[in-house]
């Protein structure tokens, strides 16, 4: 009986990327929060847009120093077809969003990138979050709907609108992670 839990273990390790950390999320939610704020007091467009490429860098070492560090504690392994089928489903939406902000910012439609990037990021998250725990890719209809809402809210609102996004789902998600599935 030993030996067939083991392999059911190993098996259901192999097909799901288990190793998304809820208290890394929830860090990251901590620095979107601070990011928020900053971004709201620039001048320009430009300069919100810098701030959130930063607080985007940080989240990502966040992330990979936190996931690392679950891999490692819990011996999950790291470097599986699940994890590669979660980087490539979440990295691609996110290129296309780091494509579409430079013509956007050019084209004076920059009050739309709150939008453009809560929608696709939420999108990276759904796909990616199929092959993750079950409340991962719920995480990310939640940045989709909320996306879908700031495409066509006031520009005024794209701060509250970041903050509850990076922020707020972030740390609820990511503490609801943390209790449920460890770390």
């Amino acid at each position: 009986m030993d030996n067939l839990s083991f392999i059911r273990g190993a098996i259901e390790r192999a097909g799901s990327f288990t190793a998304v950390s809820g208290t890394g999320q929830a860090a990251v939610g901590v620095t979107a929060l601070a990011a928020a704020w900053v971004a709201a007091g620039q001048a320009s467009r430009e300069r919100w847009v810098l701030v959130w490429v930063g607080e985007a860098l940080v989240a990502l070492l966040i992330s990979a120093w936190a996931i690392a560090s679950k891999a490692r504690k819990t011996d999950l392994p790291l470097f599986t077809g699940a994890s590669r089928k979660f980087a490539l489903s979440f990295g691609l939406p996110i290129l296309v969003g780091a494509l579409l902000t430079p013509p956007l910012l050019r084209s004076g439609a920059s009050d739309r990138i709150p939008g453009l990037w809560l929608t696709l990021y939420g999108t990276g998250i759904v796909s990616g979050g199929l092959f993750s725990v079950a409340v991962v890719p719920v995480m990310g209809l939640c940045f989709v709907l909320l996306g879908g809402f700031a495409l066509y809210a006031p520009a005024a609102w794209s701060d509250p609108l970041m903050a509850a996004g990076f922020g707020g789902l972030h740390i609820a998600f990511g503490l609801a992670i943390a209790r449920r599935y460890g770390g």
